[in-house]
């Protein structure tokens, strides 16, 4: 017999979601979602290109959610903070954007995060009482959220920053209204701080995981798991990266009609000779897992919008952009952007040029996705961001 499923009442569109099953096209909430996937410092960079063109368009105000995994959920936690100072004109464009959401990411960019805490670790190991996620934390608490908590998030819309359960192997999410398992259950208007919860969504592994939280047991809603709700699953819950389970954070935005993907992932390399031996060849086994998934991923999300099951558009950094055939493309040579994409998945400090070639290259592609997929009569973009970058 299957077992059964408990579905979660989200507060916000006051339904029962199923988390294991596609939501009927005629039970979806209209508005556009936003997904910002993973990838480190590279992905944060591309997607404040993304975020300045949807800016620029009018488009931000627009959005009911943002969904987000790993580096870009550094990119939407600042977005979501400061979302109340962005002071929209009436067309709907944010003023104070660079100001406020693209300076600060472009400073914590040439901030090296992953070998700081690594070498702090490493000397903590006389202190067994942190971990590499407290490290983690301190940076992202020290350059840009300061003692913000999640209930500093705005109500609209909605920003869910996702992370992997390790317990139960499915996602964690992180928003205003509550923090959830579908399996271990919810926590009602979490205090946890945004520096935490971004550190559990960005917890790479092995290096930056896993990120812990302690909490009470009562502190769950009773009723709202499924099949965990029970220390200490509910006590000690045991959190790595986002992308772990879902690399473009589809799955909080999977009940809106409107569904906007921008991916920063990184490339699964080729290896001509496979290391023999049992621990090199059980990490290529799982990055070929991981590959496998997030491909399918994309290929499902891309399906759904040929076959018109949703609306909206995908772009990657990996992407072509002459693939897209609108009726204007800010010209970006494939070679250039390949390299751009080729750039680690790290939290390590990224040069300057290199931040505002990404920034352009994300700038671009996104425009020529809306174009070609959303909104044909998207008014011309006003050049690269940085012109002098160029991509």
């Amino acid at each position: 017999m299957d077992e059964k499923v408990t579905a979660v009442v989200d507060p916000e569109t006051e339904r029962l979601a199923d988390p294991t099953e596609a939501i009927p096209k005629t039970k979806r909430t209209e508005g556009i979602a936003l997904c910002l996937s993973g990838g480190g410092y590279r992905a944060m960079i591309f997607h404040v290109g993304v975020l300045w063109r949807l800016n620029e368009a009018g488009y931000l105000p627009r959005l009911k959610r943002v969904s987000s995994v790993s580096g870009g959920s550094i990119t939407a936690g600042v977005l979501a903070l400061q979302w109340p100072n962005l002071q929209f004109d009436a067309s709907g464009v944010a003023r104070q954007f660079q100001e406020l959401v693209v300076e600060p990411l472009r400073s914590m960019a040439s901030t090296p995060v992953d070998i700081r805490a690594g070498v702090a670790r490493l000397v903590g190991i006389l202190l067994p009482f942190t971990t590499i996620g407290d490290h983690v934390e301190r940076a992202y608490r020290r350059h840009l959220f300061g003692d913000a908590t999640l209930q500093d998030l705005p109500d609209t819309p909605r920003f869910v920053i996702n992370a992997t359960n390790l317990q139960s192997g499915v996602l964690w999410r992180f928003m205003k209204p509550y923090m959830a398992d579908y399996r271990v259950g919810m926590v009602r208007q979490p205090k946890l701080p945004l520096a935490r919860a971004v550190a559990a969504s960005s917890a790479f592994p092995p290096f930056l995981s896993p990120v812990r939280l302690k909490l009470k047991h009562s502190d769950f809603a009773p009723g709202n798991g499924q099949d965990l709700e029970r220390e200490p699953f509910t006590t000690r819950v045991v959190l790595t990266d986002g992308g772990v389970y879902d690399n473009l954070g589809l799955e909080p935005a999977k009940q809106f009609q409107t569904i906007l993907v921008s991916d920063g992932g990184g490339k699964y390399e080729s290896q001509p000779k496979p290391w023999r031996d049992w621990l090199c060849q059980l990490r290529r086994v799982l990055d070929t897992i991981d590959n496998q998934v997030r491909s399918l991923r994309k290929r499902h999300f891309i399906d759904a919008i040929q076959c018109k099951i949703h609306d909206g558009a995908y772009w990657g950094i990996r992407t072509n952009i002459d693939d897209y055939h609108a009726a204007v493309r800010i010209p970006c040579p494939i070679e250039r952007t390949l390299a751009l994409a080729d750039t680690p998945t790290r939290l390590a400090r990224m040069a300057e040029v290199r931040q505002e070639r990404l920034i352009n290259w994300g700038y671009a592609v996104c425009d020529a996705a809306m174009r070609a997929y959303v909104d044909a009569a998207l008014p011309d973009p006003k050049g690269l961001p940085y012109p002098g970058s160029g991509v």
